[in-house]
């Protein structure tokens, strides 16, 4: 099922893509479900029967034009979210682009950061400010959804748990992230102004996954055009740790509930900081106005196009945001930070 939030006349509400590409409204066909994204999912057991009973019965009239509705992030407001760092492809160039060897704890365990659960965005515009469009950058992942509490998982547990995918970009401000990286406390200000999830959820029912030892593979061909030029290909296969060991690790010792985001990491040449360092684009950046369209094999196609916010602050920037406006434009570091 590829499930979907969406606004309809202001009012947020969820729904299902259909095989002709309308949306069910969910509360349309069945009361019910006139219910979040967040709460279908906690409460699966009871509503997921029903709502695959209403995409065989709800009339015609439940079915919503997509033209029609603006679509959301499918999880508007996750529990949290977490990003890794799966694929080795990306993180050997970028080292390598720096100078640096390959960390040999990479291949030890897999490893995550926190994120701004709630600074997520769907499809449509991205706000971006002056500081953020120094050196700014996509990086194209794909994102898991818990379905299922979780401590310390086994990767059967961890597996069963996963209760859908979906299409993510981790917005960089790299120059915010390699300027604060330095401190060693993580991105943090250089990622936590937006993540674009979507445009649908997808149960993983609907997907093509491989059982291996390590856990399901997901075999999905992953690409990002800016501006209509493809720029980045890959596929989630690549993954040197699957979801479900990503998940084991970070379930230990911890409760994880359902509701949490959870993305891979950036696919080999999935980030323009990569593209750059490797002399496969000239010093590119992304500015606003720019139409970034990544697209993974089942999870659909996340449009997102970049929007300037005018700073708040007139004049010279104070220097908490690491230097004034002009310092920043005319001394942009190309590179020391690989995710």
């Amino acid at each position: 099922m590829r499930l979907v939030t969406f606004l309809q006349a202001g009012v947020e509400k969820i729904g299902a893509v259909m095989a002709d590409g309308s949306i069910l409204d969910f509360a349309s066909a069945d009361v019910r479900l006139a219910v979040d994204m967040l709460t279908l999912i906690r409460e699966q057991d009871r509503l997921m029967p029903i709502a695959h009973e209403a995409m065989v019965r709800a009339p015609v009239s439940t079915h919503l034009d997509p033209n029609e509705i603006a679509l959301l992030a499918p999880l508007p407001r996750p529990v949290s979210m977490r990003d890794g760092y799966a694929f080795r492809q990306h993180v050997a160039t970028a080292r390598r682009n720096r100078g640096l060897e390959m960390i040999p704890e990479f291949d030890l365990f897999p490893v995550t950061y926190f994120t701004n659960h709630l600074a997520v965005t769907g499809p449509g515009g991205v706000m971006v400010q002056d500081h953020h469009l120094v050196s700014l950058d996509f990086e194209l992942e794909v994102a898991i959804v818990t379905g299922r509490p979780l401590r310390n998982a086994t990767l059967d547990e961890a597996d069963s748990a996963i209760f859908g995918y979906m299409v993510m970009n981790d917005w960089s401000a790299r120059h915010l992230q390699m300027e604060e990286m330095k401190l060693s406390l993580g991105p943090c200000k250089g990622k936590d102004f937006a993540t674009s999830l979507g445009p649908w959820l997808v149960t993983k029912d609907e997907l093509a996954l491989e059982a291996s030892p390590q856990g399901n593979v997901l075999h999905a061909a992953m690409t990002c055009h800016v501006n209509g030029h493809l720029l980045s290909e890959g596929n989630a296969e690549s993954m040197n740790w699957t979801f479900a060991q990503i998940l084991q690790r970070t379930s230990y010792g911890i409760r994880m509930h359902p509701g949490e985001v959870l993305g891979s990491g950036t696919v080999g040449s999935g980030c323009l900081l990569e593209l750059n360092g490797s002399s496969i684009t000239d010093n590119l950046w992304l500015k606003a106005g720019d139409e970034v369209v990544m697209e993974i094999e089942g999870l659909g196609r996340l449009v997102n196009t970049l929007v300037h916010a005018p700073e708040r602050l007139m004049g010279v920037t104070p220097n908490l945001l690491g230097g004034t406006l002009p310092d920043l434009y005319a001394d942009s570091p190309t590179g020391e930070a690989g995710d």
